[in-house]
């Protein structure tokens, strides 16, 4: 399989769930906030520091307010993270690579993008924004459905559900981490009615409370926290993504259990075994916040490592390891000049 088809599905799959993923985030911070305004912006912020486009934002939108925060990461076109955004790259890879794809995924991948841009079009769209979120993920899981009933679950198959399930770890550990910088602003809070509202709310962001009211029943944050971190089979559960995640990996390079054949493999392997022996008592005590921090980088270096492996030729690797010999010999050559 060639590296630039690899990358172009990879990544179509990476945006698609990206797209789902920050409508599941406004969707729940619109719902918590009760669609108040302005009096809440402060509520807003944090989703913005949570998707890490915190600097961009404040350079050309300043203030946190709903309205600014609604826009940047539904329909500014100039953020690469934005929902519209996301549906215009994945469908550039999905174009490139169009002869590898069904005629129904791309198809399904043309009615998602004019939605998002036709919905952009409409003022009142960010007035009520839980409409257009809910129909962002379902056009996701439309998307999802079409390729595994459609496919052949070869590589490209892999790649896509590789890129699919990184994508969905990192954001569903974002929305655990959401619950530290927006749902719990007063330590007063802890145990009321109004933190089982919240930790509700949070659940059903992940599409979660169904099944975890079946298998935990009463609302506990400690369980809700194990939930979607260490569970093994809720689908947007941490864990439960980086297996089947490591099993796509296994499936393209053909190692197996115990194995690994390059540095995108021994990484994800680390990763998952710590989760494997990782308790929920382990995450508290350390700290949630902490420890989905530290997770998240570990995940980054994960994809890292595949990008390099998989996606990087080796012409284009001499010339950044040229490009990094050179950097780093200016710098020496600059401090000896210096001293």
């Amino acid at each position: 399989m060639l590296s630039r088809v690899a990358n172009s599905v990879y990544w179509l799959s990476r945006y698609i769930e990206r797209a789902e993923n920050v409508a599941r985030f406004i969707d729940v911070n619109y719902n918590l906030t009760l669609g108040e305004t302005d009096s809440l912006g402060n509520q807003w912020a944090p989703l913005v520091y949570t998707t890490g486009d915190q600097e961009p934002f404040e350079k050309r939108y300043g203030a946190p307010t709903r309205e600014n925060v609604l826009k940047f990461l539904s329909f500014d076109e100039d953020n690469p993270n934005s929902i519209i955004s996301c549906a215009a790259f994945a469908r550039e890879n999905a174009r490139t690579i169009r002869e590898s794809l069904p005629s129904v995924v791309w198809e399904q991948l043309n009615k998602f993008f004019f939605m998002v841009r036709t919905a952009a079009k409409v003022s009142s769209t960010l007035d009520q924004p839980q409409e257009f979120c809910e129909r962002v993920r379902l056009a996701s899981h439309l998307l999802v459905g079409a390729t595994d009933a459609t496919m052949s679950h070869g590589e490209a198959w892999h790649f896509l559900r590789l890129g699919r399930l990184l994508e969905r770890a990192d954001k569903t550990s974002r929305i655990v981490d959401v619950q530290y910088y927006i749902l719990l602003p007063d330590a007063h809070d802890v145990g009321s009615a109004l933190d089982v509202v919240r930790w509700s709310a949070l659940l059903k962001s992940a599409s979660a409370l169904e099944m975890y009211r079946r298998q935990h029943g009463k609302i506990v944050p400690e369980r809700v926290a194990d939930f979607l971190v260490l569970d093994r089979h809720f689908p947007r559960a941490i864990h439960f993504c980086l297996m089947k995640a490591q099993e796509s990996l296994r499936n393209i390079t053909g190692s197996t259990s115990g194995t690994f054949c390059n540095l995108a493999e021994q990484r994800m392997g680390q990763l998952c075994s710590a989760m494997d022996y990782t308790s929920v008592r382990d995450i508290v005590q350390h700290g949630l916040h902490q420890y989905i921090d530290d997770f998240q980088n570990r995940l980054n270096l994960v994809g890292a490592a595949i990008s390099d492996d998989f996606f990087t030729t080796h012409q284009q690797r001499q010339a950044r390891n040229a490009e990094a010999s050179g950097q780093s010999q200016a710098q020496t050559q600059t401090q000896t000049q210096s001293s």
